[in-house]
């Protein structure tokens, strides 16, 4: 893709992206994106965030100390970029969806039986669905695979395991696409904690 308006970049960046990059760029490589009003509203790619800043829908707030080359041109290669629109987000209407990655996000990607912290965990229905359990936030848990398998189809009493904590629905909160990712130092300043 080849962005002709450089116009969307101030003459530093320019110049950074003259003198040469240090880490390798690549289209799959994460972009912080962020609201109108700077909120962090998505985690995307490279790649997407170079077609919204060609379209005019975003802007480039913090760039990498590196330059994408195509034919005709060099392109920054952002690492925040901020919407020219607002995107209205709802944080106060009940509990996000019901989905295996908001489960792991609630409980932090920690096992609910032994308190295990790994990124290969699964789900498990306190109630099993073979005893009819619901497919609720009351119901669903963070278990690995070894508890998981130990549980099976009983319940935690009957298994004799104990749940860290009680299952209930997450609190809204806007930052949590933020939560278990690695974050780059440039994104700290759009980040209202100390990471």
């Amino acid at each position: 893709m080849v962005i002709q308006d450089k116009s969307f970049a101030s003459e530093e960046l320019l110049e950074l992206a003259q003198v040469g990059h240090r880490d390798p760029v690549y289209l799959h490589d994460k972009v912080l994106v962020l609201n109108l009003n700077y909120v962090p509203i998505n985690i995307s790619t490279l790649k997407r965030s170079l077609i919204l800043i060609s379209k005019g829908k975003a802007e480039i707030l913090e760039c990498r100390d590196a330059a994408i080359h195509t034919i005709d041109d060099d392109v920054l290669a952002p690492s925040a970029i901020r919407l020219s629109y607002m995107v209205k987000r709802s944080y106060k209407k009940g509990p996000c969806k019901l989905s295996k990655k908001e489960v792991f996000l609630r409980d932090n990607y920690t096992c609910q039986y032994c308190s295990i912290k790994s990124n290969k965990m699964t789900i498990d229905h306190v109630i099993p669905r073979k005893h009819n359990g619901p497919n609720t936030w009351e119901n669903v848990v963070t278990a690995c695979s070894p508890c998981n398998l130990k549980k099976a189809a009983r319940s935690p009493d009957q298994a004799q395991m104990k749940l860290l904590r009680e299952p209930k629905p997450p609190q809204p909160n806007p930052y949590r696409l933020l939560q278990n990712q690695r974050l780059r130092d440039e994104w700290k300043v759009y980040i209202p904690w100390d990471c």
